[in-house]
């Protein structure tokens, strides 16, 4: 049995009492027989992992190693992702390097088949490092089954601080913003961006959040946007601009526009 997120509000109300019963909420989420399920079973199978090729053959431990990325969505791309897995993520022109969407480099970096003799798995650690990112994806996702806006906003606070720490420049830390989908959806919207700007040239998105963010919150260092009072107005703007967006979408205006098209 799962357990569903409580989410009686929307927008910065909802944010709010998300936040005040987090701890809570985390707890039972954990504690529901799904995760525990899938936690057991992982813990116990993990350890006997040695190849890539004996983890993509698990589908229940592929499973929650997806999941911890938040790439549960490739289950079914085995051959995909053992290519990540067995390249690694040391040399430049890897799969896991390549790729746009930097959660793919994330789950190589985890688990280290393609970069060391002797994988990560093998750590005393491992499995409480993988299920602590295993627990909070998945909360995000179920909360993001009853408010898709909630789920961003959870997703924002936890990895602006992670790229900001992690980046060696701050252009590096765009392109990783950019990179991940989550977050530059998120950012468009709180800086008010329009969509159009996710298909023009990777070097020409960085130079437009940079200057938004500069103009918005006085700065584009990445360090500076994940500190809890930036993250704090990015929340405020972000949560108006959606209600914006979904009152000028249910306006009457708008509601008369879509029977007109259908």
């Amino acid at each position: 049995m799962s357990y569903t997120p409580i989410l009686p509000f929307s927008g910065y109300a909802g944010w709010s009492l998300l936040n005040r019963t987090m701890e809570r909420q985390m707890t039972a989420f954990t504690a529901s027989q799904d995760i525990q399920r899938s936690e057991t079973y992982f813990r116990e199978k993990i350890g006997s992992i040695k190849t890539a090729e004996d983890l993509v053959a698990d589908r229940r431990l592929l499973t929650v190693a997806l999941g911890a990325f938040g790439l549960e969505g490739d289950i079914n791309n085995k051959h995909f992702i053992l290519k990540v897995l067995n390249e690694g993520t040391l040399e430049p022109g890897s799969l896991a390097n390549a790729l746009s969407d930097k959660s793919y480099f994330k789950l190589s970096e985890a688990f280290g088949f393609g970069d060391f003799s002797v994988p990560r798995t093998q750590l005393s650690d491992f499995a409480d490092e993988i299920l602590q990112k295993y627990e909070s994806r998945q909360f995000e996702a179920a909360v993001g089954e009853t408010d898709d806006s909630l789920r961003l906003a959870l997703s924002a606070r936890r990895e602006l601080p992670e790229i900001a720490a992690k980046q060696s420049t701050q252009r590096a830390g765009w392109y990783a913003v950019i990179g991940s989908r989550p977050m530059s959806s998120y950012l468009q919207t709180a800086l008010g961006l329009p969509s159009q700007v996710a298909s023009l040239d990777v070097d020409q998105q960085v130079e437009i959040y940079r200057q938004k963010a500069f103009e918005v919150l006085g700065s584009s260092d990445l360090s500076v946007l994940a500190a809890s009072d930036s993250l704090e107005k990015l929340n405020r703007l972000y949560f108006a601009r959606v209600q914006i967006a979904e009152v000028s979408f249910t306006s009457p205006a708008a509601v008369a526009l879509t029977l007109l098209q259908s």
